[in-house]
């Protein structure tokens, strides 16, 4: 009762681990802020979502403390430049288009301090940036900028389809202070006028999306502008935005569906724009759009005030409800992701969000996914990128392909071994030599896994790696060897094998082994000259397109192999050993030969013994950790060649746990491993205990 206890309460703890990962996201409305816009075009939100920043229509910029509605920055824009279309620029800055053609960048800054225990925020308005666009302002139809102290840029679509692009370029001399601004203009021809512009952060693509539902894509350079990736969505595209990193764009339509694009290389330098993830309706046309600042989540606001919470690589649908703001004109996602907004006339409604797991879904931990810059759908695992902006890759696919892949090797010498040696020392090997082997197997039992891992990735995978060849011959010989040695003894006279010492069988046996194994091992380099150029890595590669690794799946089950033969020999010699000596005496006694009574009537009799063993060695094998860890490259991949590596979900626990913050996505992830494990070794063990008591009874006639 204790051990099922035990049992449970861990099957209990993991699934309360794992079981926030499915769970959907909670958006409540939290307040309402007065303010005297008429209807804010553009938010922009404090990283702790406790200031805004609105930009109004007429172009004046407001800053507003969340929690009491006091206005706390009021930034006018010049008297001369009468604005005439005002957006976002960026995370924190806005963009203006006055009636004089020249744009003007906002930047607005939130110094934080730490005094007294408690963080206070000054939000201030850095000096504007202004860039001529030389155009005639009445006949820009949209507008995207992004400033950064070396790089401005701005583009504005026109009326007449075409898409003019400003770049400034500013290089400060670290020694003398001067500055050289550089600027270049360049228009870009459309095929349709064009009514959505987004310009990714680091200005080196500018997305376009005209009323037709086609996209555009062009790579922004010091020579000009390439391109366009042209794509075709279908539906009439009704918001643009880019998600964090600015690599995935996404589209609403006005259907209510979303899709997400982005580049992708097609080979020779050359990209395409591609629909990577759709989103069903959420009922009339998109209206807004707003990324999160730490992921791949966003919202979407329709036109009947329909609001939804996505995540893009998940494909999930966190959640589904209405903002009450059929008049909302901006809508703004905190970079924490625990706070919206939406503006409409007189006021700016707040939610605030509960969205832990986004990132999760069972086609993205089971099947394939198309991540960023990958040029086809993919089962990856990649706990960690180079930066916050990286996509999150937490695939168990490769994960649970590199279990059983390590297992099946493990138990290809294993099982042979295993249960063959068992039945030999059971029911052919005298009983005084069965005194030595048995202890012997107990002793490979106690060693500990970390040391045959040691020993396979630093001592037997460089070794294998030069004899290889050697190693094949070897392992195709063996059985043959075996038998010339048994056949060779038993073609002595017995009046001479009687006088000879107790196990020279074994002796002889081990010596043609032993040997065989030798030799091969020492024609190696002939064999590899003979029939693999010379070398067979790059004879692998040309033949197959596979590379050898020296710790690959062949090492590791040979070391796994090593710890799991003694579990499988001394339940399977168990078995056997208990079958009773009467039903053998009895089918000698009726004239069947030694090998006769061995095959048909202990074999079956010893059969749910067998199966058992096998089983419990398949469980010993899905669960090992530490000769995966130090035997294999510990690569997560889908591949099933001998010669790569891989990565198990036990050797990921060991790998990944200290570095998983606690409650995390990985942390969380980490524990469904776990649960994994546990359900297949649980079902490996039951399946066991199931076929064996129908075989027991089969055999035994009850």
């Amino acid at each position: 009762m204790a051990v099922v206890a035990s049992l449970v309460a861990i099957l209990v703890f993991l699934v309360v681990e794992t079981a926030p990962l499915l769970r959907g996201a909670r958006v409540a409305p939290a307040r309402a802020l007065a303010t005297p816009e008429a209807a804010a075009t553009a938010i922009a939100v404090e990283p702790h979502a406790s200031y805004l920043a609105l930009a109004a229509p007429d172009g004046h910029v407001r800053v507003y403390a969340v929690e009491s509605g006091e206005q706390l920055l009021d930034v006018a824009p010049p008297v001369t430049q009468d604005p005439l279309l005002v957006g976002a620029a960026g995370d924190a800055a806005f963009a203006s288009l006055g009636a004089d053609g020249r744009v003007r960048v906002q930047p607005i800054e939130w110094a934080a301090s730490y005094a007294g225990g408690s963080r206070a925020v000054t939000p201030s308005a850095a000096p504007a940036i202004e860039l001529a666009l030389d155009v005639d302002a009445r006949q820009v139809r949209a507008l995207s900028a992004r400033a950064a102290p070396d790089l401005v840029t701005a583009a504005a679509a026109l009326g007449d389809g075409s898409l003019v692009v400003v770049r400034k370029t500013v290089q400060v001399n670290d020694f003398s202070g001067e500055r050289d601004e550089k600027t270049e203009r360049f228009v870009l021809p459309a095929d349709e006028p064009l009514a959505f512009l987004a310009l990714d952060p680091e200005q080196r693509v500018l997305y376009a999306a005209g009323g037709g539902g086609r996209l555009f894509a062009w790579e922004l350079g010091a020579d000009g502008a390439h391109g366009p990736d042209v794509a075709d969505g279908g539906v009439p595209v009704t918001a643009l935005a880019l998600l964090v990193g600015g690599r995935s764009l996404v589209a609403g339509h006005a259907d209510g569906s979303l899709s997400v694009w982005f580049r992708v290389h097609t080979g020779r330098a050359r990209t395409e724009l591609v629909r990577a993830h759709h989103f069903e309706s959420q009922g009339a046309a998109i209206r807004a759009l707003a990324p999160s600042g730490r992921g791949r989540s966003f919202l979407a606001l329709g036109d009947d005030g329909a609001l939804g919470l996505y995540h893009s690589t998940s494909e999930r649908v966190l959640w589904r409800g209405n903002a009450g703001a059929t008049d909302g004109r901006a809508l703004a996602f905190s970079s924490r992701g625990d706070a919206a907004f939406v503006s409409r006339p007189g006021e700016v409604r707040s939610f605030a969000v509960a969205n832990a797991h986004p990132e999760v879904s069972l086609s993205s931990l089971f099947g394939r996914v198309w991540y960023e810059d990958y040029p086809e759908p993919a089962y990856v695992w990649q706990s960690t990128g180079g930066s916050e902006e990286s996509e999150p890759k937490l695939s168990l696919a490769p994960l649970a392909f590199g279990t059983l892949k390590g297992t099946l090797y493990a138990l290809f010498f294993a099982i042979p071994l295993g249960v063959l040696g068992a039945l030999y020392t059971s029911q052919v090997m005298d009983p005084r030599l069965q005194r030595f082997v048995k202890p012997a197997v107990e002793i490979m039992a106690s060693l500990p896994s970390v040391v045959l891992g040691f020993l396979a990735g630093l001592w037997l995978a460089p070794r294998l790696e030069r004899v290889f060849p050697g190693f094949l011959a070897a392992v195709a010989l063996g059985p043959l060897l075996a038998l010339v040695a048994g056949a060779l003894y038993a073609a002595l006279p017995a009046r001479f094998t009687r006088r000879l010492p107790v196990g020279t069988e074994v002796a002889v046996s081990a010596v043609f082994l032993f040997g065989g194994a030798a030799l091969c091992l020492s024609l190696s380099p002939a064999l590899e000259r003979a029939f693999f150029g010379g070398d067979f890595s790059a004879w692998l590669r040309e033949a197959t397109g596979a590379n050898y690794d020296p710790r690959n799946a062949i090492v590791a089950g040979v070391a796994m192999a090593f710890a799991v033969i003694p579990i499988v020999f001394a339940i399977a010699e168990e078995s056997l050993s208990n079958v009773p000596r009467t039903l053998s005496a009895a089918s000698l006694a009726l004239g069947a030969t030694r090998w006769q009574t061995i095959a048909r009537v202990v074999l079956p009799a010893a059969s749910p013994g067998l199966f058992a063993a096998v089983m419990i060695g398949f469980g010993r094998a899905v669960g090992e950790t530490m000769i995966v860890l130090m035997a294999t490259g510990n690569t997560p991949l889908i591949d099933g060649s001998p010669f790569n590596g891989f990565r198990t979900l036990s050797a990921n626990i060991a790998v990944e746990i200290p570095e998983a913050p606690q409650g995390a996505t990985l942390y969380r992830v980490l524990f469904l491993s776990a649960l994994l494990l546990f359900i297949v070794t649980f079902a490996a063990n039951g399946l066991a205990d199931v076929v064996r008591e129908r075989l027991r009874r089969r055999y035994s006639g009850t």
